[in-house]
């Protein structure tokens, strides 16, 4: 099994337990509030698929794939939200239809993309290993707010390194996007998984570290948790400003989370 086989793998689980809280679900389930921007679990929804068909468009419709860059260049702040609107308006049972064919096309498209060859996206280009990688975060990332809305428990899985591997790969872009330095100091990353296994990125001998739960750190990166719910602990002053604007997403932060004691 190659690494994009054993990625798709782990998407395809991470959208199946999606798929199997929703499609029971009644109307008024599909109507629940999950963020506090008013999102619904229909909006989740269509913001996964909204993003799976961008993704296949960027692979097999080079044309599609511009007009959505077009509109993402007349309204950069806007126009996912615009798409997510529109297409949250499609009836629950057709909405999960698409969203579960959507998922299959791009799998498949995934799997016939040239050695070699990277997809045109919003930023850099990435390998299908990277796209498929995103996919997991965003899938896990709004998969926890589906679940938080309907009182589900997320099982922690072996799944969240994906999120963790962004979260501290992503660690220039956190600087970045809130306009702030990179000080380009070492950070050792030591996260344990729900197996016990431990995931690390970084210098074994860097000065500065991370350390704690994996699924927490994931929760942290995709800012579903504030630093002060969290089992992740810093060790060195860079280390701890990074934990408070660790980023695992592209585009804006968006609104600081609330620390659970103050909802």
């Amino acid at each position: 099994m190659t690494v994009l086989d054993e990625i798709l793998s782990d998407l395809t689980a991470e959208s199946l337990q999606l798929d199997q809280w929703v499609a029971g679900l009644p109307a008024d389930g599909w109507a629940a509030v999950t963020t506090p921007e008013g999102w619904t679990v229909a909006h989740q929804i269509a913001h996964l698929h909204w993003t799976d068909s961008t993704s296949l468009a960027a692979i097999v419709d080079p044309d599609e794939f511009g007009r959505i860059m077009l509109a993402a260049a007349e309204d950069p702040f806007g126009f996912i939200d615009t798409a997510t609107e529109e297409m949250a308006l499609l009836p629950p049972e057709d909405l999960l239809v698409v969203w579960r064919e959507g998922r299959v096309e791009l799998d498949a498209a995934l799997r016939g993309v040239p050695d070699g060859e990277k997809i045109p996206w919003f930023g850099p280009a990435m390998n299908p290993a990277s796209m498929a990688t995103a996919r997991i975060m965003e899938t896990w990332a709004h998969g926890h707010d589906v679940a938080e809305a309907l009182g589900i428990t997320v099982p922690e899985s072996s799944r969240a390194k994906h999120v963790c591997h962004i979260g501290v790969r992503a660690r220039p872009y956190a600087y970045l996007v809130r306009g702030e330095q990179d000080p380009g100091v070492d950070i050792r990353v030591e996260l344990t998984g729900p197996d016990g296994d431990l995931w690390t990125w970084g210098p074994d001998d860097a000065a500065e570290r991370v350390t704690g739960s994996g699924h927490d750190f994931a929760l942290l990166a995709t800012r579903r948790r504030h630093l002060d719910d969290v089992d992740v602990r810093a060790e060195g002053e860079h280390a701890a400003h990074w934990l408070t604007i660790v980023q695992a997403f592209a585009g804006l932060p968006g609104a600081d989370p609330v620390p659970l004691a103050d909802r």
